[in-house]
């Protein structure tokens, strides 16, 4: 499941990536990554790790939580040190397909009261036709995609499970700076 879980994330963070690619950065005459701003790496992550946590404040339920925290990545196209984006891949697994379900409503209802919006609520392409939603917070420059898996779904043995991937705008470091953390 680990495998899965791992592969699923990194799947969801391209995805991730190329939504706030197009909804949150413009591009240049020559196409690379126009950031949205300037911010401090440090301020990124803080505000990453805050909005994971607002997340799982909607999602209200207990259960274990992957251990990874946010992690530093450059904007696609762009000069390796000057432009990144911050992202926070996470897990909730333990409680049950039905919680997790009432979780994922909770998500799609509750979100839009936090100046998120909800731009996929359905079944996904995947094997196990997972339950996705991804939504933009334009305000504060992030996107956030959340899969359901249910217990042994898509022919693999696995607990119920949500995925969630937190991912920010492409930002420029501040003057002098350089992205010292991959």
């Amino acid at each position: 499941m680990k495998n899965k879980i791992n592969a699923g994330a990194l799947l969801t963070a391209v995805t991730l990536t190329a939504l706030t690619g197009c909804a949150m950065t413009d591009q240049t005459e020559s196409g690379t990554p126009k950031p949205v701003g300037t911010r401090s790496i440090d301020d990124v992550d803080a505000e990453t790790k805050a909005i994971s946590s607002q997340i799982l404040d909607v999602i209200a339920l207990k259960g274990k939580t992957s251990k990874s925290g946010p992690g530093v990545s450059t904007c696609e196209g762009a000069e390796r040190g000057k432009l990144f984006l911050m992202r926070h891949p996470w897990s909730l697994t333990g409680p049950s397909d039905a919680e997790l379900m009432k979780a994922m409503t909770r998500l799609k209802e509750d979100l839009p009261k936090h100046g998120w919006k909800i731009t996929n609520f359905g079944r996904n392409s995947s094997k196990a036709k997972s339950l996705e939603l991804t939504a933009d917070q334009t305000e504060k420059k992030f996107a956030v995609n959340v899969e359901f898996w249910e217990k042994d779904s898509g022919g693999d043995t696995n607990e119920p499970t949500l995925v969630v991937n937190v991912v920010s705008a492409c930002y420029q470091v501040p003057e002098g700076e350089e992205v010292d953390r991959y």
